[in-house]
């Protein structure tokens, strides 16, 4: 696997999610739900209707279970990612066991490669030069995050890793370097 960057920049984003808007609902939820969840891509691609709907409104909350540890992790559904949810749904023919992000092609769920491709297009699109992956969206979620002011700890959890410094070389940030940080409560 090749090394992937976070998307820092916030203009590089919404370009993004205008050119994915212009292209498909599906793909821009794609994009929105993995910068705003950091979940891996598998357990993305492998979402049901029925996970994020609860047959009259989105759910706020997405359970995932951990398949080696049993363990099981509660993602927060952000108002960015229900907006884009119930634009997506309500133009969709759907039953509540069909895959999110299914194919236009069957009913399976986009391939990791189309995924890639989709994601990658639109970066090159925007004029994004550094790699970028479907890990990019996971690297993201962190990056902007931390960024945010939520505490390194608690991101650590979210990606399983061992320790605040392996999350923080994960997401592309120096322990070393001056960071302002910015704590966005909106009460």
């Amino acid at each position: 696997m090749e090394y992937v960057n976070p998307i820092r920049d916030i203009e590089s984003i919404n370009a993004i999610k205008n050119i994915l808007r212009k292209q498909s609902q599906r793909d821009l939820l794609l994009f929105v739900f993995g910068i705003n969840t950091g979940i891996r891509v598998s357990d993305l691609l492998s979402l049901k209707i029925i996970d994020v709907w609860d047959g009259e409104q989105n759910k706020e909350f997405l359970y995932l279970k951990d398949e080696k540890s049993g363990y099981t992790s509660a993602h927060y559904l952000s108002s960015a990612i229900r907006i884009e949810l119930e634009k997506y749904l309500r133009n969709l023919a759907f039953t509540e066991n069909d895959y999110l992000f299914k194919s236009k092609k069957n009913n399976q769920p986009i391939t990791r490669q189309q995924a890639y491709r989709i994601i990658h297009k639109a970066a090159e699109e925007v004029g994004i030069k550094e790699k970028i992956g479907m890990h990019t969206l996971r690297k993201t979620f962190g990056y902007h995050a931390y960024r945010k002011g939520i505490a390194i700890s608690i991101i650590k959890d979210i990606y399983h890793h061992t320790s605040p410094a392996e999350t923080l070389r994960y997401i592309g940030i120096d322990k070393h370097d001056q960071y302002i940080i910015k704590v966005d409560i909106n009460l």
